[in-house]
């Protein structure tokens, strides 16, 4: 019996479209990675690029896009001078003045802290909470900003230094085992499981041992050229090494300074709101 021919072509068409466009997880195609994303706002388009160096945060934000998640969203939370935030779910059909932020998906995403990413102006850093809910720098499933910052001299990025090694610091104090007891401690009275009092005096023992351990421990230094960018274009320095980045802009910087200035209320939230009106991937112009 001959074999039916169509049947074969229709195979060969199959496997010829699978292998142009493999699929690297659920929800991400390997045409996804060589493009750029454009974030169409109220305010004009932003156009992004995601790091192959976070391959955890790019393809999760692969599949939000893929899924239409953040179309519609609100720009939540805009400091000028530091950064625009956006990405909370709950945000899409908020009423005026209600608080926002808490929102996202069920899951976190492990930190991914990358030696040549850091929170120069136009870089994409994924929101998280803080680390004393949050001790594995977890990023939101969800929610990220777009650097504005503010261009440092060198007494400035002193301070952010400082701030960098106090944090990590603190953080591998509360990692410590022989401090568990004392952290438990602190979180019940965090969330009002204790006297106010109580929660000041734990809280200032928390703090004296992260200072032993600033004192006692290897410094952390922001690298030389790396200062010469927040010296020169600027950005958020004191972030470095507790936030992961994952992407930056490459067009519409413009776009996010105009959203950085809008007037808000007492919870950093525009008084106007922001949308995002789409999100989708687009060619990536080629470099000269």
């Amino acid at each position: 019996m001959l074999p039916n021919c169509k049947h074969i072509l229709f195979t060969v068409l199959v496997f010829l479209f699978a292998s142009c466009n493999p699929l690297i997880e659920d929800g991400v195609r390997k045409k996804d990675l060589k493009k750029d994303i454009e974030m169409r706002t109220d305010y004009g388009s932003i156009v992004f690029r995601l790091s192959d160096e976070t391959p955890l945060h790019r393809n999760n934000f692969i599949r939000l896009v893929n899924k239409q998640v953040y179309d519609s969203l609100l720009f939540h939370r805009v400091i000028q001078n530091f950064v625009v935030q956006t990405g909370d779910p709950d945000s899409k059909h908020a009423l005026p003045g209600a608080e926002l932020g808490n929102g996202g998906l069920p899951y976190t995403i492990p930190k991914e802290v990358n030696g040549h990413l850091f929170h120069k102006r136009g870089a994409l850093n994924a929101a998280r909470e803080g680390d004393d809910e949050n001790p594995l720098h977890a990023s939101s499933s969800t929610q990220f900003t777009f650097i504005q910052g503010r261009v440092y001299n060198d007494s400035t990025l002193n301070i952010a230094e400082n701030r960098i090694n106090y944090m990590l610091a603190y953080n591998r104090v509360i990692r410590k085992p022989e401090n568990n007891q004392l952290y438990e401690h602190l979180r019940r009275l965090e969330t009002g499981k204790g006297p106010a009092d109580s929660l000041a005096i734990v809280a200032a023992e928390m703090k004296r041992r992260a200072n032993i351990e600033v004192a006692t421990s290897p410094r952390y230094r922001i690298p030389e050229d790396r200062r010469q960018v927040y010296k020169t274009i600027g950005g958020a320095a004191h972030l470095d090494q507790s936030y992961t980045v994952f992407g930056e802009v490459v067009r519409g910087m413009e776009v996010v300074d105009k959203i950085a200035a809008a007037k808000t209320d007492k919870l950093d939230r525009p008084l106007k709101d922001i949308h995002i009106l789409s999100v989708k991937f687009i060619p990536r112009k080629k470099t000269k």
